[in-house]
């Protein structure tokens, strides 16, 4: 009986451990799309991507909603030439997952080519069966 109770045991935390995995990979391939989706301008993937009550927060202090999202990065308003994520981790409890990286990105705001470095942590809640983004917060970093 105790052998049968430690294989019901093991058997239940792999299963654990392989579910969160899953949905680690779920999240990244999110992660991936939107990185993606900048870079591309597409409207159609930005809208997929982003929650109905997205809150999009940039390292100046601005706060956007879904529309102004979509809208800033499809117009070309802020153009993301090459966007590079490193240092990433992913936390997913449940139907949440928090992302944290740290973005560098080549721009061309308004024809004018820049570089950013930020620190961003992403706020994804699962929506049936995809990942969307609901809650973005970028903050500064020194410049390397």
């Amino acid at each position: 009986m105790k052998k049968v109770a430690v294989f019901i045991f093991a058997l239940t935390i792999h299963f654990a451990v392989n579910a969160q995995t899953v949905a680690e990979k779920g999240v990244l391939a999110a992660v991936e799309k939107m990185r993606l989706a900048m870079i591309s301008g597409d409207r159609k993937a930005l809208e997929q991507i982003a929650a109905n009550d997205l809150s999009y927060g940039h390292s100046s202090g601005k706060l956007e909603d879904k529309a102004t999202f979509v809208e800033t990065i499809a117009s070309g308003k802020s153009d993301f030439v090459e966007i590079t994520l490193s240092n990433q981790t992913v936390k997913v409890t449940g139907n949440t997952a928090l992302v944290r990286h740290q973005l560098d990105a080549k721009t061309n705001d308004g024809g004018k080519p820049g570089e950013v470095h930020l620190g961003i942590l992403l706020v994804w809640q699962k929506q049936g069966k995809e990942w969307k983004l609901l809650g973005r917060q970028a903050y500064k970093l020194p410049q390397p």
